[in-house]
């Protein structure tokens, strides 16, 4: 009876890991930046609810983005760093844009690239 109690409780948290992971999807997305400080301001813009994890490469512009889907989307996450200037595969950002022009000069990834990252 003891093995049989044992049995059921592994199922049980197994079924309940699994249901908790349901929904979540990981995708990759190539955004657009220069430096650390696109970095930081990529990744904050991006952690939005529904997001549970997110991490972008300043070399190869590789935004990894974990979310809940019955939360949010990744056009919504993306859309979401646009406004503070970056543009990625999905959402474009005109050098014009208001979000853009915001941006610190190192920053402006349409005009050049920092000098500490040639």
């Amino acid at each position: 009876m003891k093995q049989f109690i044992v049995f059921l409780s592994v199922i049980f948290f197994s079924v309940s890991a699994m249901a908790q992971t349901k929904g979540v999807v990981t995708e990759h997305h190539k955004v657009l930046g220069n430096c650390g400080s696109c970095k930081k301001r990529i990744e904050t813009a991006a952690f939005i609810k529904g997001v549970k994890r997110v991490e972008w490469d300043k070399h190869s512009k590789d935004l990894t983005l974990t979310y809940d889907a019955s939360k949010t989307s990744a056009e919504t996450v993306l859309k979401s760093i646009a406004k503070v200037g970056h543009e990625s595969d999905l959402v474009k950002v005109d050098a014009n844009d208001p979000s853009y022009k915001k941006l610190p000069s190192c920053c402006a990834y349409k005009e050049h690239e920092c000098e500490d990252e040639k």
